[in-house]
């Protein structure tokens, strides 16, 4: 297998599928698969063909999202290498929080260490019924360090985090929707169909609206409430001189779908 056919890439009308395909290793990132991730990542980010992003693992063999880290590649690092490799790791995922485009996880199977921390930087989370999810670094004597410790209490909230972590704990697909951690728990069948379903919905909407928006609630849930208000003004202020915004009036006064090009 080479580099490039570790990350694979289908685009269907204005979305972009990423599946993870290193089925002989559950999917797990090893530093090739990490850069040519951050280089996708960072090639796509401006491309106005693309308007949503999935995320998912391949499903040959054994189905996985990610079961994370390459730990045989890691066993034969140095102590300077592992820590290239976190922050290499913690920056792909970064760039995929702070994407400005939304982007949504498939989680089909195994979603590890890595794995998880990968799905949490997404904007949108659905998992398959059989999915099994966890930040299990404790286990190793590390800690989740992609992420994991800030993203996940986030999410699940500060109790429900520590716990998960402190045990290493694996939890059903089931359990991650009680919890939040994800918006539906899919039959294996249906899980593309439907998060493609919701990409092709969020697609037909105004691509700087949607970037903005993403903008706004990120940077927003982190301060205080009148300095999100600023954000979220400063983010609406982006959207008015733009040719989108008129096309939509437009679209709204003549009773027909819009059609925007994100400007």
């Amino acid at each position: 297998m080479t580099e490039e056919s570790a990350l694979l890439k289908e685009s269907r009308d204005g979305v972009l599928i990423l599946t993870i395909n290193r089925p002989d290793a559950l999917n797990c990132f090893n530093m090739p698969l990490l850069e040519i991730f951050q280089s996708t990542i960072n090639a796509i980010a401006f491309d106005r063909t693309i308007k949503v992003v999935i995320i998912t693992g391949s499903t040959e063999g054994k189905n996985a999202f990610s079961a994370g880290a390459d730990l045989k590649e890691r066993a034969g690092m140095s102590q300077d290498e592992v820590r290239f490799y976190i922050k290499t790791i913690r920056d792909l995922f970064t760039s995929v929080e702070e994407f400005p485009k939304p982007v949504i996880a498939a989680v089909n199977g195994y979603a590890f260490g890595g794995g998880l921390e990968l799905a949490l930087a997404c904007d949108i989370r659905i998992a398959a019924t059989t999915a099994i999810v966890g930040l299990t670094e404790t286990s190793l004597a590390v800690i989740p360090g992609a992420g994991g410790t800030q993203r996940l209490p986030r999410i699940v909230g500060v109790a429900r985090a520590k716990e998960m972590i402190f045990r290493a704990r694996r939890i059903t697909a089931q359990e991650g929707l009680d919890y939040g951690l994800f918006l539906e728990a899919l039959e294996p069948g249906a899980l593309m169909s439907r998060a493609l379903e919701i990409a092709n919905e969020i697609a037909k909407n105004g691509p700087v609206a949607l970037a903005q928006a993403k903008y706004a609630v990120n940077k927003g849930i982190e301060v205080s409430l009148p300095m999100g208000l600023a954000i979220e003004s400063n983010a609406y202020a982006v959207t008015i001189p733009t040719k989108d915004r008129i096309e939509g009036l437009t679209a709204f006064r003549e009773k027909r779908k819009p059609v925007y090009n994100g400007e």
